[in-house]
């Protein structure tokens, strides 16, 4: 591959229309402007591209190819070096994925698709045959929910601020980030139950937000109303009533944003300020759980095994496709739920059941 190296344009952080010139980006976008189209993409959208964004900048510069235009055969033998890396499928898909993006954000010409696409579907492929198979997420249902929760200490806020998560997280099928933006002004306890305002979601763009009600369960340890008060009226102990719901605690269980003997609140280092849980530290919290309840195959399970388990539940239980994907807040066409569905399905409407084997 041969031709210039195009100068890296200041993309960092800034995206813009496809039909502005970049040559008067910098005029027509006030910094204001460019930050609301920045917020466009979550954080780790926005990290997960800057990386991919740099690797390919530099196998570029290494290979003398351009990378702002990109060709065609430059994103195709970046995808083939990717692959003599042995880079999971998954992970070429997410780089030509930013790299796309990149090109439609400053309205570079795009490299023909097809033959991109061509080149991943081959290395699906021959990665299958190699013996490659994707490592999925196991659904954590009911049965394996109580066997997590029993693991918990009982004792310090940790087991009860891990109780909370667990029993949320799949009574509301939630994400993980959305435990992760959960605040304690978004929880509304009624008669009925506890309602729960998500402000925005992955299917939610527009950000208008959407209320999920949970429901009183008929087992204390697995209710999600009684076990979020019961996690609330620990943080209420501690000076905490409005804020994340989710907190870090530290060795000691004090918990983040806790007034502290000096009179100032409790911080622990890392990404934010420090009090928040990260979406890692929640995915954390469930591999933990599934080995303390020394659960088979334990190294699979991950928070997104809460969403799975729910819906998996609940279409166990009868409940409808459109109920399910509003309350899990997946788009009706999605054929993720439809996966969770099949799963159940496969074992409780297996066509091998009564032939008599």
């Amino acid at each position: 591959m041969r031709g210039d190296v195009a100068p890296d344009p200041a993309i960092e952080g800034r995206i813009v229309p496809r039909s502005l010139d970049l040559a008067v980006v910098e005029e027509v976008l006030s910094d204001e402007a460019a930050e609301l189209l920045r917020q466009a993409r979550s954080e780790d959208t926005h990290r997960a591209y800057a990386g991919d964004w740099a690797r390919f900048s530099d196998w570029c510069a290494a290979n003398e190819a351009s990378p702002l235009p990109a060709t065609t055969a430059t994103v195709v033998n970046y995808i083939a070096y990717l692959t003599t890396l042995g880079r999971a499928p998954a992970t070429v898909d997410r780089a030509v994925s930013a790299i796309l993006s990149i090109h439609t954000d400053t309205g570079a010409e795009r490299p023909n698709t097809r033959p991109i696409r061509e080149a991943l579907r081959s290395y699906r492929k021959l990665r299958a045959k190699s013996g490659f198979r994707p490592r999925r997420s196991l659904p954590i249902t009911i049965e394996i929910l109580r066997a997590m929760i029993e693991a918990q200490p009982e004792d310090g806020p940790t087991g009860q601020r891990n109780r909370a998560i667990l029993t949320v997280g799949y009574a509301a099928m939630t994400r993980r980030i959305e435990l992760h933006n959960l605040n304690i002004e978004d929880l509304t306890f009624l008669r009925e139950g506890l309602e729960l305002f998500i402000p925005m979601s992955k299917t939610d763009r527009d950000a208008r937000g959407v209320s999920v009600p949970l429901p009183y369960g008929s087992h204390p340890g697995t209710c999600p109303v009684r076990v979020e008060s019961a996690w609330l009226e620990i943080l209420a102990e501690h000076g905490i009533t409005s804020g994340p719901v989710f907190r870090a605690i530290d060795k000691n269980g004090r918990i983040a944003g806790a007034i502290g003997d000096d009179g100032t609140p409790l911080r622990r280092a890392g990404r934010g300020d420090g009090t928040r849980m990260t979406p890692e530290a929640i995915n954390l919290v469930v591999k933990n759980a599934a080995r303390a309840a020394d659960l088979p195959h334990a190294d699979r399970y991950s928070a997104h095994g809460l969403r799975a388990g729910g819906a998996t539940d609940a279409a166990d239980t009868g409940a409808t496709m459109s109920g399910i994907c509003q309350h899990g807040r997946w788009s009706e066409k999605s054929p993720v739920v439809m996966q969770y569905i099949r799963h159940r399905d496969k074992w409780k409407n297996n066509p091998m059941l009564r032939v008599g084997l």
